[in-house]
């Protein structure tokens, strides 16, 4: 057997120097090994190793665009090295090249088919691309040869949240923490999937052993803060936003996370601001400019021009990132010879207002003339989504797939007409609207203004909500049904839900109720019912929602409505009553309802009519301000709509003067709405069908 060549005086040198820098590299010393890595490079200028390793180094402080060229480099020297391939695959993957990481990835493994490392860094490209089943696939073969890696457990959960598997993603985070209790990464991720499957206080208490290894952690810090505000702490979610920022003063998603919550608390200027913040720093965070176009559409300083220019530029950059189909598979015939191929997109296929308007519609579709193809996109699920789900010829989750992969499989369903039923709310996929994946595309129910996506083709509304001459207040042509866009599912007949006597007669004073959601109660709101307090001496008023189930909730509107010049002694706040049975039936606390403005009630409205108690609203100058109007019009309510502060005043004060007439209407209101279209999803179902079927010819 023949020696080895012993090395020259000057490689063996050279070869010592390296080794010295390995050993200050794997210490941490980074700037002394890249000293000794830059020093063997000035002797030996194609030293493999030397180019190599600077290569990694370079990629890991920060300079990924150097070390790319300095292992390609390498890799020219010497391609047959795996190792070199799996680096540049990082290297590629830090300069956002993840095509190329995947290539350079498979190379190693073509080199050696065993090499853990190789796909770990293939399966981090792909979740980068967002093709995530092969990304598990990939973290499960490194695995498979080697299960004692806990970066790979934690980037395998991290891929299968995804694909909203959490409860396998915290089973793979737990795995990953057998093996290495102090990985704060894995603790932080371990907390997102908790908080996805709804287990709150569990993720709490993960972010809490995250933050316990990394106090200053601004994505534990973010995360943390957005399970206090699923949990209604806003309050305290306000000041974990704030904590986050601290650690981070250049967080986009965390900006744009604490705008949510300060809208959810009424502060919408300070949300704004927010929003503002977070593009100034990420133009194209189109989350972030989501956010501001909802917080924009309610906005009462925001004209109808200033929000169109606004929506505008979301449009620009959705479709920047998008390349639009020009051709789809339907064929004609839609609604006639065959039946009318409807797509609905939406994350609130479940117990939610969209669930609650969808169902009656859903049953009452002529089978013959339309199908329903349903995209959700959210992993939530109750008795009212399987419910919808028995209505539709398909269902496809969406939620774990980037805006191109949803609009290629909503693509290869040939839908004729897709409709969005979110807009700028929570869960929206607008941006795969941006692809065009349907010839037809109209925006319906869930938001009620222009979502600026150029490839929206429609937006449903009716005589009301968008009057002649308001067209130019949408980037979509306005598509009108006859009488109303909006028909609530008849609730069940039920003994719970019958229509309680006017409770002002055995009271001696009348109760004005509000149950909104406090983002929509404003400042100005707030000084409008003191007024009307003013107006009617011994009436109170109370106030239902969930962001009054804690103290902090509580006292933090107490002070706003004192600052509004409301006497708190008359006011009676109550958090959220669990179940929906319950919920109706507390109508009977409530003589009549005062609707907030410029966003009014919707869903709570048509429950209310259902319960007999009638909703003073305020019509304004936009399609959402203008929702009331068209609901207690379409309830055979007319005048129960004002058209400015003074005469909501006079308003609410003239319908409480006459308690006879107010029991009198009470107790015929259900026949009443029940005998409109507003709950009768057999004529709207038509009159829907009909309209989408004429949009496709």
């Amino acid at each position: 057997m023949s020696k080895k060549p012993a090395l020259s005086p000057k490689l063996a040198a050279l070869q010592a120097q390296l080794q010295q820098g390995m050993q200050w590299h794997q210490g941490g010393f980074l700037a002394e090994a890249e000293a000794i890595y830059r020093q063997v490079l000035a002797s030996h200028a194609k030293h493999v190793d030397a180019l190599h390793l600077l290569g990694v180094l370079c990629a890991q402080t920060g300079r990924a665009a150097e070390g790319v060229g300095l292992i390609q480099q390498a890799v020219k020297l010497n391609g047959l090295a795996p190792a070199l391939h799996s680096n540049l695959a990082n290297a590629l993957l830090a300069c956002g090249r993840a095509q190329e990481a995947v290539a350079s990835a498979s190379k190693a493994l073509a080199l050696q088919p065993t090499f853990v490392d190789a796909l770990c860094s293939k399966g981090n490209a792909l979740r980068e691309l967002r093709r995530l089943v092969e990304a598990v696939a990939s973290y499960d073969q490194a695995i498979a040869l080697n299960p004692q890696i806990p970066e790979v457990w934690s980037n395998r959960g991290n891929a299968l949240s995804d694909l909203h598997r959490h409860a396998e993603a915290v089973a793979s985070f737990d795995r990953a923490l057998a093996l290495r209790p102090q990985f704060p990464d894995a603790w932080c991720n371990r907390g997102a999937a908790l908080s996805e499957q709804g287990l709150l206080d569990e993720a709490l208490q993960s972010y809490g052993q995250a933050l316990a290894l990394k106090p200053a952690y601004p994505e534990a810090l973010n995360n943390r803060a957005n399970t206090l505000r699923e949990m209604g702490r806003l309050q305290d979610a306000v000041e974990a936003f704030e904590q986050a920022l601290s650690a981070r003063p250049d967080y986009p998603d965390a900006l744009s996370n604490l705008g949510v919550t300060l809208q959810e608390i009424g502060r919408q200027d300070e949300a704004i601001a927010r929003y503002r913040q977070a593009l100034s720093l990420q133009g194209d965070h189109l989350k972030a400019r989501s956010n501001l176009l909802f917080s924009l559409s309610f906005d009462p300083n925001c004209t109808p021009q200033a929000y169109l220019a606004e929506a505008r530029m979301y449009g620009e950059q959705a479709l920047a990132g998008a390349q639009p189909f020009t051709t789809w598979r339907c064929t004609p015939g839609a609604g006639q010879s065959r039946p009318l191929r409807v797509g609905l997109v939406s994350g609130d296929l479940r117990h939610h207002p969209v669930g609650f308007f969808l169902e009656g519609l859903l049953n009452h579709l002529d089978a013959a003339r339309t199908e329903v193809v349903a995209f959700s996109t959210r992993a939530q699920e109750d008795d009212l989504t399987q419910r919808l789900r028995a209505r539709c010829v398909g269902w496809h989750a969406i939620g774990g797939l980037d805006e191109a992969r949803a609009a290629q499989l909503i693509h290869d369903q040939a839908i004729d007409v897709l409709v969005d039923l979110a807009g700028h709310t929570s869960g929206n996929m607008l941006g795969a609207f941006a692809f065009k994946p349907a010839p037809v595309q109209v925006s319906w129910l869930g938001f009620l203004a222009s979502t600026g996506v150029p490839g929206m083709d429609h937006v449903l509304a009716d005589p009301i909500t968008v009057p002649p001459g308001s067209e130019d207040q949408f980037t979509e042509h306005v598509w009108r049904l006859p009488t109303t866009v909006n028909c609530f599912t008849p609730l069940p007949d039920d003994p719970a839900l019958a229509v309680s006597a006017l409770p002002a007669l055995s009271r001696g004073h009348v109760t004005l109720g509000c149950v909104q959601n406090l983002a929509k109660v404003g400042d100005g709101v707030l000084r409008t019912w003191a007024r009307v307090l003013q107006a009617l001496p011994t009436a109170r008023l109370r106030l239902q929602n969930k962001q009054l189930d804690h103290a902090r909730g509580r006292e933090a509107l107490q002070a706003r409505l004192q600052a509004a010049g409301v006497d708190l002694a008359r006011v009676d706040l109550i958090g959220s009553i669990a179940g929906r049975v319950a919920h109706l039936a507390s109508h009977d606390q409530v003589d009549l309802m005062l609707d907030p403005f410029p966003y009014p009630g919707i869903t709570t409205t048509c429950e209310a009519l259902w319960m007999g108690v009638p909703t003073v609203t305020l019509a304004g100058q936009t399609m959402l301000s203008r929702q009331g109007a068209s609901l207690m019009s379409a309830a055979g309510l007319p005048d129960w709509v004002a058209h400015d502060v003074d005469d909501y005043v006079a308003l609410v004060a003239r319908q409480c003067a006459d308690l006879t007439a107010l029991s009198q209407l009470r107790q015929r209101l259900r026949a009443q709405v029940q005998a409109s279209v507003l709950f009768d999803p057999a004529t709207f179902a038509g009159q829907w069908q009909e309209a989408l079927c004429t949009m496709t010819r």
